[in-house]
């Protein structure tokens, strides 16, 4: 998905609880909230291995970064082709377990 999409979900996320922001991913009815709701939770399950408790964790940075752009084409008129590109994202969501 293209990172203009993932980044309207991502802006939203900065300073809030990590377990208040799945809940709240699992209303928000964009594609681009499953992608981030994934990656968060993986993110908390990190944190949870270290021994961090999920109630301790806030969301210090969601970052949504340009991937690599995969070139697809399709047919057109007289013979030609239209190129298509194929957008993707890198999703970075960093927590922290000290509110400063």
């Amino acid at each position: 998905m293209s990172d203009k999409k993932v980044r309207e979900v991502t802006r939203i996320l900065r300073g809030w609880k990590a377990d208040e922001a799945v809940q709240m991913l699992r209303f928000v009815p964009r594609k681009s909230a499953r992608l981030v709701e994934k990656t968060l939770s993986s993110a908390i399950a990190n944190a949870e291995c270290q021994g961090i408790r999920k109630e301790a964790l806030t969301i210090k940075a969601a970052i949504t970064e340009q991937g690599v752009a995969f070139r697809r084409f399709i047919p057109a008129s007289r013979g030609s082709a239209h190129p298509i590109r194929k957008r993707t994202s890198h999703i970075r969501i960093v927590l922290t377990d000290n509110l400063s």
